[in-house]
């Protein structure tokens, strides 16, 4: 099995849900701005937007869109993943998927990253968030995670909220929030995760940088 990612990126949720999983595959590094591999291969030849993350299977199936290859994950290695079984537990799985996909990622943390995104751009998104943070505080408030045990939902929603750090997303309003992202950072999949992306983050700065 294949992963491109970027570190640190929403790439980062499949790490962490092979990790939970004690699975093994191949993780081949995509430069976030030319999207080509360390090794200089176009991510385009693989998928033709070049996002991460990019799932080749061990049948050589491509998949692309991170829902999608979290989804494939928590099937395939269904043992690891016990909440997302059963028709509801799968529906409730890929509630909390969208959500993180369209709410949290696309609709507030996208714009403040995107570099060529207008300043009105960037504050329509920020004050976007408080509705959505809302919904995750109310849920939150008695649950240890999202569902009724660690899923691959929990992997993309740990990643996206660690991006709050880098942005003016203060989730110190939202405490049930900030609980859970720091319950979840001491889970020792997504610790080793987390710490293996963040040494690949910084020599990938040092290299920009250079």
């Amino acid at each position: 099995m294949d992963v491109y990612f970027s570190p640190l990126a929403c790439s980062l949720a499949t790490r962490i849900a092979l990790d939970e999983a004690g699975a093994v595959a191949n993780f081949i590094e995509v430069d976030p701005f030319t999207h080509r591999t360390l090794e200089g291969r176009e991510l385009r030849e693989v998928a033709p937007l070049a996002l991460v993350p990019t799932l080749r299977t061990d049948a050589g199936e491509i998949l692309t869109e991170n829902a999608a290859v979290l989804q494939y994950l928590a099937s395939r290695f269904a043992s690891s993943h016990p909440a997302a079984d059963g028709e509801l537990g799968r529906a409730r799985l890929h509630q909390w998927l969208s959500f993180i996909g369209t709410e949290l990622h696309k609709v507030v943390f996208a714009p403040l990253f995107d570099r060529r995104a207008p300043e009105d751009a960037k504050a329509y998104a920020l004050s976007k968030a408080p509705a959505r943070l809302d919904v995750l505080e109310a849920h939150l408030a008695d649950r240890e995670h999202l569902l009724d045990g660690f899923t691959v939902a929990d992997a993309y929603l740990v990643t996206v909220l660690n991006w709050a750090q880098a942005t003016p997303v203060d989730l110190a309003k939202w405490p049930a929030v900030a609980a859970y992202l720091a319950r979840q950072r001491a889970r020792p999949s997504v610790a080793r995760s987390l710490a293996i992306e963040l040494a690949l983050y910084l020599e990938e700065q040092k290299r920009r940088r250079s």
